[in-house]
């Protein structure tokens, strides 16, 4: 009985087979720094050309900026981790945790301005004041808003799309894109150099601290609660 040889499919068939293969689709996550530079652009303007109620900005018009982008990424690469960043399961942790660090920001803020200006401590029914609450509920949106931006969206799709970045560049990419989206209204506030770089830095420090806290958590209702009741801790020290 004869045995047949199998020939060996030729080159020009192999790179024929090759040619014809549907080329390899790009990285889901290659929408990711487009969207963010065509944000920073669009708020850049936002914050330069429109004067809106502080009100309008903390609510509306960072859930246009900041929440709206982040619903675009996740339908469009299919992310799940971001949503596992606000999953409702951990917003009981998440409360204890931010009202905790918030209360040890606030308590930290407190004594550094009455050892400062040597103010004297009297009760201040604050939590009976309209007003307050008020305040309370933008600082809320604030925080909310720019958790789900910078961290949950931002700094998870840096974590895992970037591995080979160190941890620290992962840092400082992160904390820079907060300081660019934060320097229009800076500007705009203050006129003076020296206290713009002074906020800048104040800023850089805040950013840290935020990222180095998500890191560790994974938690936007931690975030944004201490970074509310910070808010608040700043309004009521600097009146």
């Amino acid at each position: 009985m004869l045995s047949r040889k199998i020939k060996p499919l030729s080159t020009r068939h192999s790179r024929s087979h090759l040619v014809g293969a549907r080329p390899k689709s790009p990285p889901k996550h290659f929408v990711f720094f487009p969207l963010l530079i065509l944000l920073l652009l669009m708020w850049w303007i936002y914050r330069g050309l429109f004067q809106f109620p502080v009100w309008f900005d903390e609510t509306i018009g960072k859930a246009v900026f900041f929440g709206l982008p982040v619903w675009l990424y996740i339908s469009l690469s299919g992310a799940k981790s971001i949503g596992e960043t606000y999953a409702p399961r951990k917003i009981y942790k998440g409360l204890l945790v931010g009202i905790a660090v918030g209360g040890l920001f606030g308590f930290v803020g407190s004594l550094t301005t009455l050892v400062g200006q040597g103010v004297v401590v009297k009760a201040a029914p604050l939590f009976l004041s309209n007003a307050f609450w008020g305040q309370f509920f933008l600082a809320l949106m604030t925080g909310f808003w720019e958790t789900l931006f910078f961290y949950c969206w931002i700094m998870t799709v840096i974590l895992e799309k970037f591995p080979k970045w160190s941890f620290m560049h992962q840092l400082l990419i992160t904390v820079g894109i907060f300081l660019l989206f934060h320097l229009p209204n800076t500007i705009l506030r203050f006129h003076s150099p020296q206290i713009i770089i002074g906020q800048i830095f104040l800023l850089a420090l805040f950013a840290l601290g935020q990222a180095l806290f998500f890191y560790r958590w994974r938690n936007l209702y931690a975030l944004a609660l201490s970074q509310a009741i910070w808010g608040m801790v700043l309004l009521v020290n600097t009146r």
